[in-house]
């Protein structure tokens, strides 16, 4: 007797969950590895005493 056709669609939506939660998770690892880091050295930003934005703090006088 051949299994029925429920069982077999069952087993493959499954699969294709799996799939996909497992191609979700190595996207995610990728994004982590590629990341350009978020350190707060990098984000700041200082205004110098003509106005403009830089990204070297100001010397100390």
């Amino acid at each position: 007797m051949a299994k029925s056709q429920a069982t077999f669609m069952k087993k493959q939506l499954e699969k294709n969950r799996q799939k996909k939660k497992e191609d979700k998770e190595q996207r995610k690892q990728e994004r982590m590895q590629n990341s350009a880091g978020g350190d707060l050295d990098s984000m700041m930003a200082y205004v110098n005493e003509f106005g403009e934005i830089t990204s070297t703090p100001p010397e100390k006088k």
